[in-house]
């Protein structure tokens, strides 16, 4: 076959595939504009549907063996998401037990979950895969960098994954709190790129010297200790990450203290180049508000309190300009005997909308509670009281709730809002860094070794999936992310042969 006949043949494979996504576009304007007529009598508050319980000292599919909680026990929703192209499921595990202090390959899990079509009740959770987080050949590790390197100072494979995107094309965004940093992977794993961090978010001492593991006070500006990027989201058309710090900078606060501030940075990232783009305020519910929550006042939160003990665990873009981002306090069950025992005071989803909020990236909040004169924190508005739910309905409210994902359309047009919780692998450090199982059943503790067996009655503490139902206008405009395209000559191919068509290669 000569060239023009080749030319014209490619040129109507160009025009039906171009047919075929008006047709497409067509189609779905057209369901959309049923799914939205059958929507006007959709529920107008967001509502729990079940509670999937997961239990303690499940294992992953890492192949190892040995009598220790870091080896592949499973550890999930540091961060949750869902890939509705393929319907399945991605969750991190952070950087293991011991809080930095044993080694632990950092990684991701894969994993399908039935979910209702009719009521969004979720069940029958199956993991899929477990995929380490490696460059070169070398894993990341959940070590801090003095463990890990030697030196405080020196970031290496340390990573401390608390956020989590995926790309289009399939690979994955993993943000970081020790860093803070923001990496990019491929799908099985291998390290990419890393993207620039912000010069005003390193921490480092008052020589300027760069310290990722001591907080105040030898750190005296940048991100707080153990308070880095916790959320990671990427925007519908794939060309921005957001990230959220978990709290403010640790000079960022009234007398350079960040703990009493609440504006923490929400920090924009352009995907081609790496490069940070904007950073906005984002307000954490103030502690007054809180305060007023909690039953008398001997279990308040104090000033000190308000920009360490209240937090951001994770984010997830609605559209390009409009985001949930969960919030909580530090308290409920979890490892910390402490924080289980106090009366919580937030656990909680807002809406925000960048619009109109300040770039403030060139500027600093050193020495002050206030916004400077100008400046416009992101607006936030309410979604979901999660803790007020549960209390109503008599459940046990954990403290780590750090998942967040926009799971499947349901068939009223509703759709199910997936919160996990962070168990800590229910292991606590003793003494001299040992680590010990954490047995309870909410009211009773027990510490036991590792693997040795809890009491009768007090199982290891279990990860919870919470699905909610939330109508399409509580949502708003929601855009589910890009989808990655069909490869050229299989859509070509594809058309041709519904066409009739047979493309056979000419013989050299």
């Amino acid at each position: 076959m000569n060239g023009r006949y080749w030319e014209k043949l490619n040129s109507l494979v160009s025009n039906l595939l171009q047919l075929k996504h008006c047709v497409s576009g067509l189609g779905s304007l057209v369901a959309s504009a049923l799914l939205f007529a059958g929507n006007t009598n959709s529920a107008s508050a967001v509502s729990l549907v079940n509670t999937l319980t997961i239990p303690g000292g499940s294992t992953d599919l890492f192949p190892t063996s040995g009598n220790s909680a870091n080896v592949n026990r499973l550890g999930l929703f540091s961060d949750l998401y869902y890939d509705r192209h393929k319907n399945v499921y991605y969750s991190l595990a952070d950087r293991g037990p011991g809080s930095g202090v044993i080694p632990y390959q950092t990684r991701v899990q894969k994993f399908t979950l039935d979910v209702n079509p009719t009521t969004g009740a979720i069940g029958n959770f199956n993991l899929l895969e477990t995929i380490l987080l490696t460059k070169d050949g070398s894993s990341f590790n959940g070590l801090n960098p003095r463990l890990l390197n030697g030196n405080a100072g020196t970031l290496g494979l340390s990573l401390d994954p608390e956020g989590l995107a995926i790309a289009a094309n399939g690979n994955f965004y993993v943000s970081d709190e020790y860093g803070p940093s923001v990496y990019e992977f491929s799908p099985n794993g291998s390290f990419i790129r890393a993207f620039q961090k912000p010069n005003n978010l390193l921490p480092k001492d008052s020589s300027g010297n760069l310290n990722y593991v001591d907080g105040r006070p030898t750190i005296t500006s940048g991100r707080q200790d153990n308070r880095g990027f916790e959320g990671l989201t990427l925007s519908p058309d794939g060309t921005k990450l957001f990230t959220l710090l978990q709290d403010p900078l640790v000079n960022e606060g009234a007398s350079n203290e960040g703990r009493r501030s609440r504006n923490l940075r929400l920090i924009e990232f352009d995907t081609a180049t790496g490069q940070s783009t904007a950073q906005y305020i984002y307000q954490v519910e103030a502690i007054a508000d809180i305060n007023a929550r909690i039953p008398g006042t001997d279990n308040d939160f104090s000033a000190t309190q308000q920009g360490r003990n209240i937090g951001i665990s994770a984010i997830t873009a609605l559209n390009n300009n409009e985001f949930l981002v969960l919030e909580r306090d530090n308290r409920g069950l979890g490892e910390d005997a402490q924080t289980s025992a106090l009366p919580v005071g937030s656990k909680r989803v807002y809406k925000i909308n960048l619009a109109g909020a300040t770039n403030v990236s060139g500027i600093s909040l050193a020495g002050t509670n206030s916004l400077p004169s100008g400046v416009t924190a992101v607006n936030k508005s309410l979604f979901l009281d999660i803790a007020d739910i549960l209390k109503t309905q008599g459940q046990i409210i954990p403290e780590k709730m750090e998942g967040l994902a926009i799971g499947p359309q349901l068939a009223d047009g509703s759709y199910a809002i997936l919160i996990g919780t962070d168990n800590d692998f229910s292991v606590t450090s003793g003494q001299g860094d040992q680590q010990l199982d954490v047995c309870t059943n909410g009211t009773t503790r027990t510490l036991v070794p590792i693997n040795s067996g809890c009491p009768a009655g007090q199982p290891l503490i279990p990860t919870y999936l919470y699905s909610f139902k939330a109508s399409s206008a509580e949502l708003g405009n929601f855009v589910p992310p890009q989808k990655v395209p069909e490869p050229t000559a299989t859509a070509g191919l594809a058309l041709l042969g519904l066409s009739g068509f047979w493309l056979k290669r000419p013989k050299r």
